[in-house]
C-alpha cells in the first residue's frame, strides 16, 4: 500500500512518544513504530472506503435497533 508519510523509524516514534509524555524504554522503540505504521495502514484504508449513505454513529439510538436476519 502506497503511503504519503514515509516509514516512521523507531527513533522518531520514541521522540513523538515523548513529546506525548508517554518516554519509551530502547526495547520498545522499534515495536511501537511497527504498530504506528499498521494503525496508519488500516486508518489509510478506512479513508478509501465509501459509506455513501451510511449515517454516522450519532444518529444510532441504543435499544432501538430492528434486528431484520431471517433465523
Amino acid at each position: 500500500m502506497s503511503s504519503s508519510l514515509p516509514e516512521l523509524a523507531p527513533p522518531e516514534a520514541a521522540r513523538w512518544a515523548a513529546r506525548c509524555g508517554l518516554p519509551l524504554g530502547a526495547d520498545r522503540h522499534t515495536l511501537v513504530a511497527a504498530t504506528a505504521e499498521y494503525i496508519h495502514s488500516v486508518v489509510s484504508v478506512l479513508r478509501e472506503l465509501d459509506f455513501g449513505d451510511v449515517p454516522p454513529a450519532a444518529a444510532f439510538q441504543a435499544g432501538k435497533e430492528r434486528h431484520r436476519a431471517a433465523v
